[in-house]
């Protein structure tokens, strides 16, 4: 086989993280640039099921070796691939792995783009496990004082609630929203926040809750 055939290695990689009477020590640095590679090689070659494999067992190697960025990196990589293949417990499962990795680097920026991800792709096959990583996601950003980059992700979490027809859900995160606005001083995203939660109310019958968010929004 050619020195680049990345089933070999793989092979060479997995022989070098096992203990052995000649190796003491598994040699982590080297396997998991051999892992990557050998990603890299399936991925060229379109077999995504072993690009994602080799992946995930990079992202193992740059955890072992005390760089949780690239481990995170890696990871989102066989996220991507799992989304390809149609793997959808998958695709939660890495970007909620490579989220936490970023928040070990103190990066909470990317880790909310990791989970926003899963929840794009998830929207139309798990809509309730989108948006609750939707609502993760901005939290992240909300934690971090930064609201105003959460704008989206709100929005985004209550078109899922309206399609899911979880209308006083679809109003929360709506006002969510018009909370993080005023925080902002984004007046404009703001009002548009609370009539958007008026509108919902009013779709769903409930004049009550409609009435109400009227008159606190007017105070």
């Amino acid at each position: 086989m050619p020195a680049s055939d990345p089933e070999k290695l793989i092979a060479k990689a997995d022989k070098l993280t096992k203990l052995s009477l000649t190796r003491w020590s598994a040699d982590w640095r080297n396997a998991t640039l051999l892992y990557e590679e050998a990603a890299n090689l399936f991925r060229v070659a379109k077999k995504n099921e072993k690009a994602k494999e080799a992946f995930e067992k990079a992202s193992k190697g740059q955890e072992m070796l005390s760089s949780p960025w690239d481990a995170a990196k890696d990871m989102e990589s066989a996220a991507a691939l799992a989304k390809e293949l149609g793997n959808w417990n998958e695709v939660s499962d890495f970007y909620r792995r490579a989220s936490e990795l970023y928040m070990e680097c103190g990066r909470p920026q990317p880790a909310s783009d990791a989970l926003a991800k899963a929840a794009r792709a998830l929207e139309d096959t798990i809509p309730d496990a989108a948006v609750q990583l939707y609502n993760d996601a901005s939290t992240i950003l909300e934690e971090d004082g930064k609201e105003q980059m959460a704008f989206d992700l709100y929005r985004a979490a209550s078109s899922v609630y309206i399609k899911l027809e979880k209308y006083s859900d679809a109003a929360a995160s709506l006002l969510q929203l018009g909370l993080a606005a005023d925080k902002c001083n984004a007046t404009n995203s703001q009002c548009k926040a609370y009539l958007g939660a008026i509108i919902v109310y009013l779709y769903a019958h409930d004049f009550k809750q409609a009435e109400k968010c009227y008159n606190d929004c007017s105070q």
